[in-house]
């Protein structure tokens, strides 16, 4: 059953960063100018969309989380919105977190909101996917001892790793702002899409 899991796990991470790299590649078909440096922007949005897409299906199709219990239409709906919610809090809990940190309060407003956006995607949206908005149970995982499975554990990882991604991207910005790469917040997404995949490496 381990193996089967890890399997399993495996397989999600593959297609997880397989989709990021395709949100490079495909959009410059369809999009005149397409570039991650030029319309970085547009790549956030291309990018969060997409891997928001993976980790729905992926984890519909692979359920790590069976629920034995039988649950109405009013139900699922009710969770569904919760999720919505859970999702725009932490996306504005980390625009938050950012202009506290000294990111421009309005006039890169939407660069930072962007920054938000994609680490609540590498982040809230997995939690949501695997536990759903049940909060005891994210406090659980992030707690010591709190994992109970490699999904779980995997979880953990992720997330911790995607955090930690933005922070290491942060220290080339006030190094060498004359830069056009570094106007935006463009490093910070970078590194932390590059922190992410060299964790998952380990599985």
């Amino acid at each position: 059953m381990k193996d089967t899991d890890i399997k399993k796990l495996l397989y999600t991470h593959l297609l997880c960063i397989f989709s990021i790299i395709l949100s490079i590649f495909i959009p410059s078909f369809f999009l005149e100018n397409f570039s991650i440096l030029e319309t970085h922007l547009t790549w956030l949005c291309i990018c969060s969309v997409s891997v928001t897409a993976v980790n729905l299906v992926l984890y519909l199709v692979v359920k790590p989380n069976v629920s034995s219990k039988r649950s109405s239409l009013s139900y699922k709906v009710t969770r569904f919105l919760k999720c919505c919610i859970y999702f725009l809090t932490s996306c504005f809990f980390f625009h938050v977190i950012f202009v506290l940190y000294g990111a421009p309060l309005i006039e890169l407003a939407l660069e930072t909101f962007s920054l938000a956006v994609i680490l609540s995607t590498f982040t809230t949206i997995p939690c949501l996917c695997l536990l759903g908005p049940n909060f005891k149970a994210w406090l659980r995982i992030f707690s010591r001892n709190g994992v109970t499975s490699i999904w779980e554990n995997s979880l953990q990882i992720t997330t911790i790793s995607s955090f930690v991604g933005i922070w290491l991207g942060a220290f080339p910005i006030p190094l060498d702002w004359g830069r056009p790469w570094q106007n935006e917040n463009f490093s910070l997404d970078y590194k932390d899409s590059i922190h992410l995949f060299r964790k998952l490496q380990q599985y």
